[in-house]
């Protein structure tokens, strides 16, 4: 770089900066150090017998001929666990039943005792030298069952004389929540001039990683302590849930926690495995590795959606909404985690007046347990779910008023003016601009020349339709505090340690380049450090909160240091701290020649180095919002849809890093896009047995329908601001807007068609054959 380049090193790495990403060296390289890259010494393999049943009682456990099978170093039943004094995982907490009761869910343990609730259950642990060892062993394990009625569907698991999944639930009803007041909504809805109803499945889908869960649990040299390496977004969690079931202490264990491929919540808390490896370790005293298969992964990983709603939206003669009323069932699984619940019953429910000003709503959700994976976060975690019953309900009730559907959006959106703004569930929007955002994005899409497409398409055989979404979402987890350390060493590197984690997001660059704002050094001085509760503990990475909160608290502890820095060159300075100045990494002295170099002066600390522990907060969640476009081709003779064109403008608040930024809206998209067209976990009725188990029966988007040309913007004019930067979470927003501006599409197609009638009846996944069917309706 030549010394009068005008882009010196901290401005072209800095934020709002396309930096490339620091993560990708290593991964493209072949030097990522994921999980089951580490193979210590003495290491010794798990395998997991589980249940072929989705309900039965455990008659008997025979392990005799599986502990003579060569290479077995110890076997483990749900029985052993529970003689041992392993506790069950925390259910549903914070809930009240239909008759006034608290939630339930039936106890989920490690490995199941007595009674088994899914196909895929953990039964029993059979620990080995080496992987084949352990699965010969499994193979030996005899389990005697004894079958139960069991129920996989959510509707029919809810209705009267259904098979119980646990006595203290009737109808299956675990939980559920009453939000807005039925009185003043029946009311509004006698005075409506229109009424629209829709009955709406969000359908199962499984939160599809490029790598499955891994544990490695081994016995740290030394401390004899419990140290856990594993793929997950919550580590500190992780340490306490296992703390908590197996009786150590919080200082006992360590959780560290190297590159991760993937997580999309579906790696947020612990997993019965998880508990499983740490006992096996605890117990046998030597290191355990458990790597889920990708048969595992559909059976037992978290899933996420499974929502059947009925929705009516009432609104007066001219379009504007009067009152909003949901019922909806959530399928929970065979287990009622806390995260589940809430994710349907509360987060979902926060955001599902959107964009809109809706005062009178009455909203009733309620858990439903079946025979199936317990469901909890994946991308968006019920926010998807509400905004597509709202864009739905909005795109139908322009169709059966004839009020134009961008009309009839800016008659209902939020103004600015009323921010911040208090919605029915109490939640406030600190800033937003809608309308406007929707202007860009019918500008972007070329929202007025789709006549002329759709003509085009015509003439080659196939039906075109246009479909939008606008709308918002809820980012944060409502854990608005993070700490992070800092520490400057004299070898000229700056070390930035926080407990929000990587998992493919690019967050490490993210916040590099908010270090090197404040730092005002190369890029390539800094290195950021995640994922090990021996340096820090925090809530991790999920809902979007990583930049808002753990960006924040980087920015403040980065300037903090600094602050201190400067104190201590004053003293070297013999100069007062208000005359020291700090630049480019280093400090002068106003009015002189004296100048001190930022890592010199770590070199001269008696510690070594200049550290500051630094916890900060945020005061409230972020609302990014969006409005997304999507053309559709249908090829009316095979009922295949294609999506041709796909445009958004997002507003996220002050971007740091553009090109991640885009990554993540377009990659959330094409999930979006996933759910509304090919995503399905489906169970026999009959037999309780997953039909989808693996990427042979299960639809997954491609490399063609991630190959479509997304015209992507971000919005900077509204920063947030309930923090220091400005900044709005954005790792979920495409996938929330891309489902309902998808099926939104493929409805306006039928209706340009003359099918308007099919319009309000179609179900995701909007297959070839589903399409065709209706079609022909």
């Amino acid at each position: 770089m030549q010394p009068n380049d005008a882009l010196s090193a901290p401005l072209r790495f800095g934020s709002g900066q396309a930096v490339r990403r620091l993560e990708d060296q290593a991964l493209l390289s072949g030097t990522g150090r994921y999980t089951d890259d580490v193979q210590p010494a003495g290491l010794t393999h798990l395998i997991f017998v589980r249940s072929p049943y989705p309900h039965a009682r455990i008659v008997s456990v025979d392990l005799s001929s599986a502990r003579e099978m060569p290479g077995v170093v110890g076997i483990f039943s749900g029985a052993d666990l529970v003689e041992a004094g392993v506790k069950p995982m925390p259910g549903t907490a914070g809930f009240k039943r239909p008759d006034g009761g608290p939630g339930v869910s039936p106890p989920r343990r490690a490995l199941a005792h007595e009674r088994v609730r899914f196909v895929g259950e953990p039964v029993v642990a059979v620990v080995a030298e080496t992987i084949e060892q352990a699965r010969n062993a499994a193979e030996a394990v005899f389990v005697d069952y004894e079958e139960l009625p069991m129920v996989v569907d959510l509707v029919a698991a809810a209705a009267a004389g259904a098979p119980q999944i646990l006595d203290e639930a009737p109808r299956n009803i675990a939980a559920e929540a009453r939000h807005g007041s039925a009185e003043a909504t029946t009311t509004a809805f006698s005075k409506a001039k229109h009424v629209v109803a829709l009955d709406i499945v969000n359908q199962r889908v499984v939160a599809l990683t490029i790598e499955p869960r891994a544990v490695l649990a081994d016995i740290e040299e030394g401390t004899g302590r419990l140290s856990i390496r594993m793929s997950t977004q919550m580590p500190s969690g992780v340490r306490g849930s296992v703390c908590d079931a197996i009786g150590l202490a919080k200082e006992q264990v360590r959780v560290v926690v190297g590159d991760v491929g993937g997580g999309f919540g579906m790696k947020t808390g612990a997993y019965p495995e998880d508990i499983a490896v740490a006992y096996c370790t605890h117990v046998l005293q030597r290191p355990v590795k458990w790597v889920a298969d990708r048969s595992e992964e559909f059976l037992s990983s978290a899933h996420g959606r499974d929502v059947a709603s009925h929705a009516e939206l009432a609104l007066d003669a001219d379009g504007r909404i009067l009152a909003l009323r949901i019922h909806s069932l959530a399928n929970v699984g065979a287990y009622a985690t806390g995260t589940g619940v809430a994710i349907q019953l509360l987060i979902g429910p926060w955001v599902q007046t959107s964009v809109y000003d809706i005062s009178t709503v009455d909203f009733h959700f309620q858990a439903v347990l079946t025979n199936s994976a317990p469901t909890g976060a994946y991308r968006g975690a019920g926010r998807p779910e509400a905004i597509f019953l709202m864009e739905r309900l909005m795109d139908e009730a322009a169709r059966q008023t004839g009020i134009d559907r961008i009309e009839l959006r800016r008659r209902n959106f939020i103004r600015p003016a009323q921010m911040p703004y208090t919605n029915p569930m109490k939640q406030v929007y600190d800033t937003g601009q809608f309308e406007k955002v929707m202007d860009q994005g019918l500008a972007l899409a070329d929202w007025r020349g789709f006549d002329a497409r759709a003509a085009q398409s015509k003439a080659e055989g196939k039906l075109r339709g246009l479909g939008i979404a606008t709308f918002l979402e809820w980012t944060g987890g409502n854990v608005f505090e993070e700490r992070v350390t800092v520490a400057v060493k004299p070898d000229g590197f700056i070390e930035v340690f926080s407990a929000v984690n990587a998992m493919g997001q690019g967050i490490a660059t993210s916040l590099a380049q908010l270090a090197v704002d404040v730092f005002d050094v190369p890029i390539e001085k800094v290195r950021v450090i995640l994922g090990d509760t021996d340096r820090g503990n925090g809530f991790g990475s999920a809902g979007s909160r990583s930049l808002f909160t753990g960006g924040s608290a980087v920015s403040v502890g980065a300037e903090r240091t600094v602050d201190h820095a400067r104190q201590l060159a004053a003293k070297e300075f013999e100069a007062a701290a208000e005359d020291v100045h700090y630049a480019e990494g280093s400090f002068t002295v106003a009015g002189t020649d004296l100048k001190l170099g930022l890592f010199e002066l770590a070199g001269k600390q008696p510690e070594g180095q200049i550290f500051v522990d630094s916890t900060s907060s945020v005061s409230g969640p972020t609302w990014p919002n969006g409005c997304h476009v999507c053309e559709v081709e249908i090829d009316a003779p095979t009922g295949e849809v294609t999506v041709v064109a796909y445009s958004s403008v997002n507003d996220v608040g002050r971007v740091v890093n553009p090109m991640i930024v885009r990554g993540q809206l377009d990659g959330g998209a094409v999930q979006g896009i996933g759910q509304a067209l090919y995503e399905c976990v489906v169970y026999d009725g009959e037999t309780g047995q997953p039909v989808t188990g693996s990427l042979m029966d299960y639809a997954v988007p491609r490399a063609d329908v991630s190959g479509v040309m997304f015209r992507t913007e971000m919005d900077e004019s509204t920063p947030c601001k309930n923090n220091p930067l400005g900044v709005k979470g954005v790792g979920e927003l495409g996938t929330i807007g891309a489902t309902p501006a998808v099926v939104n599409a493929v409805a306006d197609a039928f209706a340009r068609a003359g099918r308007a009638a099919q319009a309000p009846k179609l179900q995701m996944p909007l297959s070839s054959a589903r399409v065709w069917q209706a079609l022909q309706a």
